[in-house]
């Protein structure tokens, strides 16, 4: 199972780190929500559950829960700016669809 990161992607988490002025890193998970099914959540690791899968690249560390592993698989972190929107975004080979607003998606 893996995670990987783009290049954009790990600045942002070690700029966002190093403005917080802690942590090590930042937590990804698959929850329950939204009108598709699942979601995207992001948070900032300040302790290490033994139990996360770490995944590591450019200088950024990302840690994964268990029972999300199997809807990230694959999964690219990217950091995009358009227009006046920026913000991560993930390249899901697991996706088999999203919502509208693009907030929630199935497998």
């Amino acid at each position: 199972m893996s995670v990987t990161l783009t290049e954009q992607a790990a600045v942002q988490i070690r700029r966002h780190l190093e403005n917080r002025g802690k942590g090590l890193g930042l937590r990804l998970e698959v929850k329950s929500s939204g009108c598709s099914g699942f979601s995207y959540q992001l948070e900032y690791v300040d302790s290490v559950d033994p139990q996360d899968e770490l995944f590591e690249q450019f200088g950024a560390k990302v840690y994964v829960a268990p029972d999300s592993l199997p809807y990230l698989h694959g999964t690219e972190l990217d950091y995009a700016r358009e227009g006046l929107n920026e913000g991560f975004r993930f390249h899901n080979p697991n996706e088999k669809g999203a919502c509208g607003c693009g907030d929630s998606f199935t497998v």
